[in-house]
């Protein structure tokens, strides 16, 4: 009975996923960014914020400055629940947005 309920709600449950996105700075040239995006399933909510915070305390992640992490719930819009940045994320973010 139990697994039939799950199998029923599990489609209205939403979706997860972390998004990494490295900033790439060189001197002269204009600033690249480069995302990666672990998704996971449906109502998968635990994994999901396990890798988050596997992510986040990760010594690699702190060194590759600048860098932001984001976790993301997915259901019709998606919505940032955690964020962290390492380094100066936001005025990297300005001059990209003042190169368009």
């Amino acid at each position: 009975m139990k697994k039939l309920f799950k199998s029923f709600i599990k489609p209205f449950l939403s979706k997860y996923e972390v998004v990494c996105t490295n900033y790439h700075v060189i001197p002269g040239l204009p600033v690249n960014k480069n995302q990666q995006t672990h998704t996971f399933e449906r109502g998968a909510a635990a994994e999901a914020r396990e890798f988050y915070i596997k992510v986040v305390s990760s010594e690699m992640t702190k060194t590759m400055a600048p860098v932001e992490v984001q976790l993301r719930k997915i259901y019709l819009r998606g919505k940032t629940m955690e964020q962290k940045q390492f380094g100066p994320v936001e005025q990297l973010k300005k001059i990209t947005a003042n190169k368009k």
